[in-house]
């Protein structure tokens, strides 16, 4: 009745921004991410039938604000009938800040909580209960390139390429530690009823998968760069023009954007790409991270600096 499982996070180079069915939590666009290895969240799970309510700790301390969330996920991995469960998280990086701790976190909580239960559940399946959790936890389900397909009734994932194939770096600099002020799902929400540019977001969407799709596959790295820092920007000009408007960075976000064009001047292989928060994700080849590295931690206002290659997808890590 225990399970311990880790995943990595993931960032999406091909952004996922919107939802055409909140209730299921069924994206508006298809997504491709890069699930990374450094960063991870290990998640254990133990049912006692002794208790009349679930428990969760995240590094070591009492949550509560996160638990019903966790509940539903495990209710739905379980079912409702389930002993009451204590769950444990421990995560190495900065929480609902930016870094995707809920794609980790709920990749982790499936995988766990399935083996705790005595469940055998295909990894598409696990993608899709995770994913109901979280947009975009089923992309941690796998590690590499991972593209996330928005069929019509439920989300499909598939690797793209391995790290192995491609072993690319990301510099993460952490521009601000803190919680962010509108979580992903309520900004997604209010994007969708009053940006301007969000059916054009949506409609555009396909086009840059394609593209993405085909530079991975020839590892053209210049051609991801351009358009997976187009995607980004895209995303959040449909967030700014929202009402009210959704403006997650700060100034040192807008100066690590600018050091990375300084790199790119020097010939420097690197790109940036930002999600729902104030940190910059630096993704560079793997000659050119040390200049990376120096370049963000030169940068007024970073606070601090995570470097990772690309790593695996959701896995047990013991067995009870």
């Amino acid at each position: 009745m225990q399970g311990t499982a880790i995943a990595q996070p993931n960032i999406a180079l091909i952004k996922y921004w919107g939802k055409r069915d909140v209730e299921r939590n069924l994206p508006a666009v298809g997504s491709i991410s890069v699930t990374l290895r450094e960063l991870y969240t290990r998640m254990q799970v133990e049912f006692d039938a002794s208790l009349d309510h679930d428990v969760l700790t995240v590094n070591g301390r009492p949550e509560e604000k996160m638990l019903p969330r966790l509940s539903a996920c495990l209710d739905s991995v379980a079912g409702t009938a389930r002993p009451r469960a204590r769950i444990a998280s421990i995560c190495n990086f900065p929480i609902a800040a930016g870094l995707a701790s809920s794609a980790s976190s709920f990749a982790a909580l499936t995988v766990a909580g399935a083996h705790a239960s005595g469940r055998t559940m295909a990894a598409d399946v696990l993608a899709n209960l995770a994913g109901r959790a979280s947009g975009s936890a089923a992309r941690s389900l796998l590690g590499g390139f991972v593209e996330l397909e928005n069929r019509e009734d439920a989300v499909v994932v598939q690797s793209l390429c391995t790290s192995a194939e491609w072993p690319l770096q990301v510099v993460v600099a952490i521009t601000e530690s803190g919680p962010k002020a509108i979580g992903s799902t309520e900004a997604m929400e209010i994007s969708r009823k009053t940006s301007p540019f969000y059916a054009k977001w949506v409609d555009q969407q396909a086009h840059d998968l394609d593209i993405a799709r085909a530079a991975i596959a020839d590892r053209d790295f210049e051609k991801l760069a351009a358009v997976a820092e187009h995607n980004c920007l895209k995303m959040h000009s449909v967030m700014w023009a929202s009402r009210p408007p959704l403006v997650y960075w700060n100034a040192a976000t807008m100066r690590c954007m600018q050091a990375v064009r300084h790199l790119q001047g020097q010939g420097i292989g690197v790109f940036f790409t930002i999600d729902a928060g104030p940190q910059v994700k630096a993704v560079c080849l793997p000659e050119h991270v040390g200049d990376v590295e120096a370049a963000l931690q030169a940068t007024a206002g970073v606070a601090d600096i995570m470097t990772t290659g690309l790593g695996s997808g959701a896995r047990l890590e013991r067995t009870a």
